[in-house]
Order: structure tokens, then sequence, then C-alpha cells
């Protein structure tokens, strides 16, 4: 069986101002905090997410796309 392909970037939209920014993710941490680059709005996980990329990012963090619970 093949490893699942996993994407490494997602594109983050900020919920307070809607502004947009490809981040390449990491593979060995969560990015639990994230500064939004138009409003300075501090960007967390939201309640049951575990990182930034998983709550406003169009594309999961790379533990979760594995099927892998990420964080563990």
């Amino acid at each position: 069986m093949s490893e699942p392909t996993v994407i490494a970037q997602s594109t983050l939209t900020c919920p307070e101002c809607s502004h947009t920014v490809k981040h390449v993710m990491p593979e060995n941490f969560c990015q639990w905090f994230l500064e939004c680059a138009g409003c300075g709005t501090l960007l967390k996980p939201r309640p049951g997410d575990c990182c930034v990329f998983c709550s406003y990012g169009d594309v999961p963090c790379p533990p979760v796309q594995a099927g892998d619970a990420c964080c563990a």
C-alpha cells in the first residue's frame, strides 16, 4: 500500500478581514498561532481543530491528511 500524497501548502483565510495567504505547512509540529498579515488578528484553532490550517486553511495539516492524529 502506498503512502497518501500529502499537500504541503494551504491557503489561509482570515475570519476577520478575509485576507488570504499561502503558507507551507510544517510537517513536524502544529501551528497553533499565526498573525494575519492583513489585519494583525492572532489566529488560533477553533475548538475541536488541532491547528490554524485545519481551522482556516483550504487544506488540512499534513498529519490529518495522512490519517494520523495531529499533535498526538
